[in-house]
């Protein structure tokens, strides 16, 4: 039992007797009425209203002075010396604690998980953590499996509050989700919709079922105490470790995934529990690594192709498609998987299936990161080095971001010997090959001029602007292998009439066939 010295009684106190609420004292010795040994130097100091040193302390101490200091910074001005006496009256009178007693740490962990399934605000990763703890026999195992997850839930919330949730979504769905709601009125929610929701309840519905086929991993298989443990231990460890590489790369630009991040600047949410499908804890890093690279370039073409056919890759929109994908590559080795990505592909509309492809009003954003991604493999194909971040405005000037920019002024009368109608020569400018991506303050100085007043400006701009410029062709080695590599029919343009920029659509059709060429996918294979 741990003693400690109190403070002479008060007036105050005198009147309002709360010492025996506080502590109790047998043979000349104080102790608190909630006795725990690494806590009593806290107490005492909170009692004695002492500083106190948190550097060093568990986590219980440290949150018992923290939330004494939070009811402080919350206690009622009003509340004065001479209120204070009736306010402890009425909370004497109005609050109750109840005392639980566990007899073991299992039955602790078993009332804690059943008690906040009651209603209470504890939320679904707190309820699932105390379920799979309350699973674990062997205590010393049980206090490592809290401090894995312990370790890895921060890791995880320093991204954001709500990131350890949303990894065990995409966890628990890339592994195990076999089922997904009907594409149909009133139709129940499936395996997919319930690990959104309820991933605690599922998991302890689910957790004996294995796979009739055992060549196909989904079960759980959540039976004996070690089972509890290796869930954990190995499997929560290894994918919160590369879900978190996943969620950096989304938001840094990183080489070696540079397409995590250009799948997630098109607002992709629903690519990280897709990219966890095909790992397995006993991937070696090597194998890890490709198989994260073959399914961000496959998602990003997929996108792109969405996108140029009119396609809509909202969440709503994808998510049963990507439910389908993620459980037929789960677990699969990289021998396997290529092959399933490139039928994926091939039976999406290819990019020429749309010639007419154009900026409307709706569109303008995907349109951008569109060009972005042309523009930058141009020119890592010409040898030159990366501008992707400038383009897509997160690096250079803020003030002269990058911007989409027609080729023709929105002046219909400068080309009424090919357009009759000015609705018509509107059409036909907002095509995808009448379009450039340009700095802001080169469109507010050249975008109204004639095509022969901007034609000397653009051989200073990026290089799919420089390519409408004879210059671009002369002592440009890089470009010029490229294009001859390539065989993209890459041609300058004195001026720019509907033949012109029909031939320029059809060069960029070309281009984007190279930079979302599906034959990316198999140097995966090497």
């Amino acid at each position: 039992m741990s003693t400690f010295s109190a403070p002479p009684q008060s007036d105050r106190e005198d009147k309002v007797q709360i010492k025996g609420l506080i502590f109790s004292e047998k043979y000349g010795d104080k102790s608190f009425n909630l006795d725990v040994e690494e806590r009593a130097q806290a107490m005492e100091a909170i009692f004695n209203q002492e500083d106190f040193d948190k550097n060093g302390q568990p986590e219980s101490v440290t949150n018992i002075i923290d939330r004494f200091k939070d009811i402080e910074s919350f206690f009622d001005s009003e509340i004065t010396d001479e209120t204070l006496p009736y306010f402890i009256d009425w909370l004497i009178d109005n609050v109750h604690l109840v005392e639980i007693t566990a007899y073991s740490d299992n039955d602790a962990y078993m009332i804690f998980e059943t008690m906040n399934d009651r209603g209470l605000s504890l939320t679904p990763t707190d309820m699932l953590k105390g379920y799979l703890l309350a699973n674990i026999a062997n205590e010393e195992k049980r206090d490592g499996a809290a401090d894995i997850w312990k370790h890895w839930s921060r890791e995880l919330n320093e991204i954001s509050s709500e990131e350890t949730s949303d990894f065990l979504k995409a966890w628990l769905r890339s592994q195990y989700a076999q089922s997904i709601r009907k594409r149909k009125k009133n139709a129940k929610p499936r395996d997919f919709e319930r690990i959104g929701t309820e991933f605690h309840r599922w998991i302890r519905e689910n957790k004996d079922i294995r796979q009739e086929n055992p060549n196909i991993y989904v079960g759980i298989g959540l039976e004996k105490s070690n089972d509890f443990y290796d869930f954990i231990k190995r499997d929560y460890t290894f994918y919160s470790q590369q879900y978190m590489t996943l969620r950096n790369a989304s938001s840094n630009y990183t080489k070696g995934f540079e397409d995590v991040y250009h799948v997630a600047q098109l607002g992709f949410t629903l690519q990280y529990p897709v990219l966890l499908a095909p790992l397995n804890p006993d991937d070696d890093k090597k194998i890890i690594y490709k198989k994260i690279q073959a399914v961000s370039t496959f998602i990003e073409i997929l996108l792109a192709r969405r996108l140029w056919n009119w396609h809509s890759i909202t969440y709503s929109t994808m998510q049963y498609t990507m439910f389908i994908i993620m459980r037929e590559i789960r677990r699969k080795s990289i021998q396997e998987l290529i092959p399933l990505l490139l039928h994926r592909i091939e039976d999406q509309e290819d990019f020429d299936e749309n010639e007419r492809f154009a900026l409307h009003k709706k569109n303008r954003y995907m349109i951008h990161r569109l060009l972005v991604r042309m523009t930058d493999a141009l020119e890592l194909g010409s040898g030159q080095p990366s501008h992707y971040l400038e383009y897509i405005n997160k690096k250079g000037d803020p003030k002269n971001p990058y911007e989409v920019e027609h080729i023709w002024a929105n002046h219909p009368e400068r080309h009424e010997d090919e357009f009759s109608h000015p609705v018509d020569y509107g059409d036909y400018r907002n095509r995808i090959g009448g379009l450039l991506l340009l700095p802001k303050k080169f469109n507010a100085s050249y975008s109204d001029r004639p095509y022969k007043k901007k034609y000397d400006h653009y051989y200073g701009q990026n290089l799919l602007a420089q390519s409408l410029n004879a210059k671009c062709y002369e002592h440009n080695p890089g470009f010029l292998s490229f294009v001859r590599q390539s065989e993209l029919p890459f041609k300058p343009h004195k001026h720019f009439k509907k033949k012109d920029l029909d031939e320029r659509q059809a060069l960029y059709i070309a281009l984007v066939k190279y930079t979302w060429d599906p034959d990316r996918l198999k140097k995966f294979l090497e």
